[in-house]
């Protein structure tokens, strides 16, 4: 496993936008389905201790994925998102917000544009999220950024445990 990998995290006030970029010691086929399969998604969309459920999920543009993050109580925080571009093992694009458990969104959310490229087995996952709320943002930003590195952690340990497998 390469240890050398590239985690940038950029937060533009201004800009009202979050910008990530990741490396992964991983094929671009697996990481692209990693980000885009409702079976894999939830093996790592969550920051441990919490784990991801999805409701459902259509990845298709203008399609959606509904699901929760659940906490060790059992306590469910819904997200709503869909499915604005896709254009396979390249980018796709999705609008996020926060939902009640009968899909009503809390508004204002969030625009995510995830971008895919590999390079002698290496995947870059570059993604940026626009904010429609500054103040949204700052709320989101702390807990968010620690939420995220654990999720990318969940991640590598998941392509890890796959590559031992084969």
């Amino acid at each position: 496993m390469n240890n050398d990998l590239l985690f940038d995290f950029t937060v533009d006030k201004a800009a009202q936008t979050v910008f990530i970029t990741r490396e992964f010691d991983a094929g671009l086929d697996l990481v692209w389905d990693a980000f885009t399969k409702q079976e894999i998604l939830d093996q790592w969309a969550a920051p441990a201790p919490m784990r991801s459920k999805t409701k459902y999920m259509n990845f298709e543009v203008g399609g959606r994925r509904f699901y929760a993050m659940i906490s060790p109580d059992g306590q469910e925080r819904w997200l709503l998102q869909k499915y604005t571009s896709i254009t396979p093992k390249t980018n796709f694009k999705l609008y996020n917000s926060f939902a009640d458990k009968d899909e009503n969104p809390e508004l204002p959310g969030s625009e995510w544009d995830y971008n895919f490229g590999e390079q002698d087995g290496i995947t870059t996952v570059n993604i940026s999220i626009y904010n429609e709320s500054l103040e949204r943002m700052e709320r989101l930003t702390d807990g968010f950024t620690k939420g995220m590195m654990l999720m990318l952690k969940n991640l590598d340990a998941l392509f890890a445990s796959l590559s031992q497998k084969s």
